[in-house]
């Protein structure tokens, strides 16, 4: 048995322990604890993962050095929410460790190196929380370290630390009481002994990614059909492929199979690049880069109906970038949204980038940076507009070309009355410091569905289907009926203070109804503005400002 490794190995490592979750991210993705639909933990690391063994794969040759650079980089372009964030923080620790080898690995350097990326992740949160993954990465370190002061093989090593990480990782319910309660497991801990299982596999030669088997869980496996897609922006200047295709499959036919959407997305990567196929048989979401987007929609139409197509012509695209002589002007806004109707406003309100994205859609730090260098300024402020997607912003600030701004919105209506406030005439510090009164000053709800049963306390027993209420924090309101809900919703929000109140109804709600709902709250609230708007976003029937 070897007691080191060698950069060959290093390679077969993060590839391995990327196709391993990959398979296993919807299992992961089923622990996630808060009964609304955004259990993409799984997701998030995976993307992050897939981005890392990208680089790898780029990578020209075995050299230690090189791969630990890569591995650090393609972990922190691809950094999604606050799960993939913290991965790719583990990581950066990690590879400042290997970068100083310039021969082998050892068992003894590769518990360092663990060390450090528990003490690199750890940093990164501004408030770290235990029972996270971040607790299993600390003690999968110190075990690390404790076995390492004798000689141990490597194969060992890595059964011990995965073993220990396993008794850590079932400790998690005993230090957050929203796991004991769900009774499941951390999801991102869970996440991480699935990429440690994917190096052992490599050592022990079993390099298959089976889906694996666990008992993390004690309730039924969450209702989640609404599948996570961002698609990478696009890289304009050297474009090999000129049309830029998305769109849905929907409606599949009964003779469609899972093997049919693998055969389908295999295809496309013969005609194009950028491929992402991701869905089941109940919604496939495709994007590709490709002189032929004909064929792409005739081999999409084997499998069912095409919806919400768009084809962009990149190679204008890029034209018109390089006929741009526009200089920079001292202050732009990016914000992240979901739906048609938040993005027209947030144009309206002059913000100059939007990244599709949000609860289950977390853009990466790359995606941030991107958007941002687009942006003919030379600071820009970004509005993240939800709290799994600050981490991923301020990992940006490392890779753009731009001065960014990190304005640490949580919601859409926080967002937005950060790009009311923005001021043109003011300099950087003003606007960041009236942007940052803004956020004071106004309170944000949700109104959408329970992905499953859970019991949040002893008067709040929710069931799968549940219409719920959300205030900053936590769920306040419950019922079957969504004007109803967003009706008590309001009541337990407002207080004395209160002038506005604003909806913005979602992609699911027909604007009668919402029509309905102001005219209600109107009456019941006589000294309140009310009104609404066509957000379009999908998941949340509302989002409620109230100022």
């Amino acid at each position: 048995m070897s007691k080191n490794i060698n950069g060959a190995t290093l390679r077969k490592f993060i590839l391995s322990s990327a196709r391993l979750l990959d398979q296993n991210k919807s299992y992961v993705d089923s622990l996630n604890v808060f009964p609304v639909p955004d259990g993409d933990t799984g997701t998030n690391m995976s993307l992050t993962m897939l981005s890392a063994s990208k680089e790898i794969e780029n990578c020209p040759n075995n050299n230690i050095i090189d791969l630990s650079n890569a591995l650090s980089k393609g972990a922190l372009r691809g950094a999604r929410g606050n799960s993939g964030v913290i991965l790719s923080q583990i990581f950066k620790g990690i590879s400042s460790i290997f970068v100083q080898e310039n021969e082998d690995i050892t068992p003894k350097i590769f518990a360092k190196a663990l060390k450090e990326g528990s003490d690199v992740a750890y940093k990164a949160v501004t408030k770290p929380k235990e029972g996270t993954i971040l607790t299993v990465i600390r003690g999968v370190a110190e075990h690390a370290l404790s076995i390492t002061k004798k000689s141990i093989n490597m194969e060992d090593f890595l059964k011990s630390i995965i073993d220990f990480g396993e008794q850590v990782l079932l400790q998690t319910p005993e230090m957050l009481p929203v796991l004991k309660k769900a009774g499941v497991v951390d999801a991102g801990g869970r996440g991480l002994l699935i990429i440690l299982t994917g190096f052992y596999n490599v050592v022990t030669n079993t390099e298959s990614p089976e889906i694996l088997e666990f008992n993390d869980r004690i309730s039924d496996k969450p209702l989640n059909n609404y599948m996570q897609f961002h698609a990478d922006l696009d890289n304009l200047e050297d474009i090999e492929f000129a049309y830029c295709t998305e769109f849905f499959i929907i409606n599949l036919y009964k003779k469609t199979t899972e093997a049919d959407i693998d055969r389908f997305r295999e295809k496309l990567m013969t005609i194009g690049d950028c491929v992402l196929v991701i869905g089941d048989l109940s919604l496939v979401k495709v994007h590709v880069h490709t002189n032929s987007p004909g064929t792409a929609l005739q081999s999409a139409l084997e499998l069912g109906e095409l919806d919400k197509l768009k084809v962009e012509n990149m190679l204008e695209q890029n034209r018109a970038l390089r006929q741009s002589q526009e200089e920079l002007k001292s202050i732009g806004m990016v914000s992240v949204c979901a739906g048609e109707g938040l993005s027209n406003i947030f144009k309206d309100l002059m913000v100059d980038y939007i990244i599709e994205g949000g609860q289950t859609m977390n853009p990466s730090a790359d995606d941030i940076a991107q958007a941002a260098d687009k942006v003919m300024a030379q600071n820009v402020f970004i509005f993240p507009n939800n709290k799994n997607i600050i981490l991923a912003a301020e990992q940006a600030k490392e890779i753009s070309k731009r001065n960014l701004v990190i304005i640490p919105t949580v919601n859409i209506p926080q967002g937005i009355a950060c790009a009311l406030s923005f001021n043109p005439e003011a300099d950087l510090a003003e606007n960041n410091e009236s942007m940052l009164e803004s956020l004071e000053a106004v309170k944000a709800g949700q109104v959408t569905y329970a992905v499953r049963s859970t019991t949040l306390s002893d008067d709040m027993q929710l069931n799968q289907g549940d219409i719920i209420g959300i205030d900053s924090k936590d769920i306040v309101a419950k019922g079957q009926d969504v004007s109803a809900v967003t009706k008590e919703l309001i009541e337990k929000m407002m207080d004395k203070n209160v002038s506005n109140i604003t909806l913005y109804f979602g992609s699911d709600v027909q604007e009668d109804d919402a029509a309905s709902v102001v005219d209600e709250l109107s009456k019941k609230y006589p000294k309140c503005d009310v009104d609404y708007h066509f957000g379009g976003q999908p998941l949340y029937y509302y989002i409620i400002a109230l100022e």
